[in-house]
């Protein structure tokens, strides 16, 4: 047998290997580009409702990884984490605060509710171990039926609420809250250079705390990159101080959503001059350099394609939401690389071998849960300020659902998930939430169908996934 036919079979593997292992990702694109060939929506109107969708549901997939990390499967108990935040949001608008300091209230309040329903989530997990998934699915339906209990009897029953939205009756609330007013798009609505400025201070204060945490647990500081991130963070808060009262900065970068094009026009620049600087300084090889410099210019040259340059100019993207979902991700990347990611690593991998090297398994388990919960509240926050009104009674219900559904069709799966896998998840499965309603009406006038089709996925991919596991851990235990 000859090297060419050797190489013909290795490649004709690595392709089968390729297929099956991306077999849901793949299966969703055709899906996706089937319904959007069959709508015949403009591409401009499906971009700029999946930036909306991705804006507003990544946060609360994002927190889904931790606790996956630490061998709890993918945790349908963040409802309670969705709970904890629509209970800070009825208070909030009860006390009349508005904008970006009501939304940073929300987030005051719904943390420490969102850590207890954490803890005693991780309690329920440790005495369920094996079937978290399962328990944490059970534990939404009950935790939901709280929720209304308080929603619909309690508030102004038992508690006292003299709001508009309480019902004539004199206990329970209304169907529905508008946030207009309140705290709808106070995320949304910042523009980019605040953004920039809110994370050059946060960059600066980060270093600081870091290495003087280091100094005093006598690790070694890297003085260098100390500095470095120091000096990005001045000049970062540079950038956006002076952008404000320059005219052209202002127009490009000051308004409140910031225009695709703009967006992806000076962002491949800035991150081909970050590769050059890369490279100039040695601090990464040159082969890992060019992928990643391959995708700017893609993405440089796409801003001169005519039907590209459209969709471009007629979506526009909410800056810092954006650069939350990026420091969930930062979050997510950090944590794993501390002892505490280490130990939740160890957890999952083999509690056996982390209760003989000493960990605590049920508290590692019990603060992964609380991460979890916790990054689910603020991820609701952030998903009701972009929608601007929320269902009082049902709005939590489908959250665990769609969040899980949406990291395994990015290809995660029940014992390893990525930032990577959850972003792909949610911009595949919420495009083809876009489109599916827009094709149903197309094909038999009736956009309710689609709903059914949501549904079907949703489970249908949550059901295939947990299959697939189950059958590979009966291989390994076979092998």
């Amino acid at each position: 047998m000859n090297n060419n036919t050797l190489e013909k079979k290795s490649l004709g593997a690595s392709f089968k290997r390729f297929i099956f292992n991306n077999k849901v990702i793949l299966l969703f694109v055709l899906l996706s580009i089937a319904c959007i060939a069959i709508s015949g929506s403009s591409v401009s109107y499906i971009a700029g409702e999946v930036i909306s969708r991705f804006a507003r549901n990544t946060c609360i997939v994002l927190a889904l990884i931790i606790p996956c990390m630490a061998g709890l499967g993918m945790n349908f108990g963040i409802v309670v984490g969705a709970i904890a935040a629509q209970i800070s949001i009825f208070w909030i608008v009860h006390w009349g605060f508005t904008g970006i300091t009501g939304f940073l209230l929300c987030v005051l309040m719904s943390t420490p509710l969102a850590i207890f329903f954490g803890w005693l989530l991780g309690k329920l997990f440790n005495k369920t171990k094996g079937a978290e998934m399962i328990a944490g699915l059970v534990l939404g339906f009950f935790a939901a039926g709280l929720y209304r209990l308080f929603v619909l009897y309690i508030m102004g029953g038992v508690i006292p609420y003299n709001s508009p939205y309480l019902l004539d009756r004199g206990f329970g609330l209304r169907n529905a809250f508008d946030l207009t007013g309140n705290i709808k798009y106070a995320v949304d609505d910042i523009s980019l250079l605040t953004t920039i400025s809110v994370l050059a201070v946060l960059l600066f204060v980060s270093t600081v705390i870091v290495a003087l945490h280091d100094k005093k647990q006598g690790n070694a500081i890297d003085t260098k990159k100390v500095l470095g991130k120091l000096v990005a963070a001045i000049v970062l808060l540079a950038v956006g101080l002076v952008g404000k009262s320059v005219p052209m900065l202002d127009q490009l970068f000051g308004q409140k959503r910031l225009i695709t094009y703009d967006a992806v026009f000076f962002g491949s620049i800035i991150y081909l001059v970050y590769l050059a600087l890369m490279l100039v300084l040695k601090r990464k090889e040159p082969k890992k350099l060019v992928a990643s410099a391959v995708l700017a210019v893609v993405l440089l040259a796409s801003c001169f394609v005519p039907a590209v340059k459209t969709v471009y100019l007629g979506t526009r993207i909410p800056a810092m939401a954006f650069a939350l979902i990026a420091f969930f991700a930062a979050f997510n990347n950090w944590l794993v690389n501390t002892r505490l990611g280490q130990n939740m690593r160890t957890v999952g991998q083999s509690r056996a071998v982390a209760t003989s090297a000493g960990i605590d398994v049920n508290k590692t388990r019990i603060i992964a849960t609380c991460i979890s919960t916790v990054l689910a509240a603020w991820g609701q926050l952030i998903f009701l300020q972009n929608l601007g009104t929320f269902n009082t009674v049902q709005q939590q219900d489908n959250v665990g659902l769609y969040a899980v559904a949406a990291i395994l069709v990015g290809g995660a799966n029940v014992q390893k998930a990525t930032n990577k896998q959850a972003i792909i998840g949610v911009i595949l499965f919420h495009t083809l939430f876009v489109v599916a309603p827009l094709a149903a009406t197309k094909l038999v006038g009736d956009s309710a169908v689609s709903e059914y089709i949501r549904m079907f996925f949703s489970y249908g991919v949550i059901a295939v996934s947990l299959a697939m596991h189950a059958w590979k851990t009966s291989g390994k235990k076979k092998a």
